[in-house]
């Protein structure tokens, strides 16, 4: 029987102009330490932001964006960030900022397959 495994997401947001607050969720981030696992999956809809911040440059957001899931995978790609351990790689994406991309606050779960839950989670929380 296979068991549940705690694991930690955040969504992934863009926030085109900070000083209003606004946002749109784009991508989640999930954390499971016992499968020794850190994903990251995300969307761009550029209508949908360009509805919200006109003046929005999509190349750069999914340059910052694919910056994400490199540093998920880890080495060399993922600069000094993706050299770190898991847990601290997980820490970084999730470290409150205020830049366009950021993340939600962590919240915690259990499950079976981490790669599973991640898509669930995107589903429910991104498309």
């Amino acid at each position: 029987m296979q068991e549940h495994h705690l694991f930690e997401y955040a969504v992934v947001r863009v926030v085109p102009r900070v000083e209003r607050e606004e946002f749109m969720n784009v991508g989640v981030v999930l954390y499971c330490s016992k499968r020794k696992f850190l994903g990251a999956i995300y969307a761009v809809e550029a209508d949908r932001l360009r509805a919200l911040s006109p003046d929005i440059d999509i190349d750069e957001l999914t340059t910052h964006l694919d910056s994400l899931i490199k540093i998920c995978r880890g080495g060399q790609e993922g600069g000094p960030i993706g050299l770190l351990d898991l847990p601290s790689r997980f820490r970084w994406l999730t470290a409150i900022r205020s830049t366009v991309v950021q993340t939600s606050k962590v919240h915690p779960g259990f499950c079976k397959d981490p790669d599973e839950t991640l898509q669930r989670l995107f589903n429910q929380l991104v498309q």
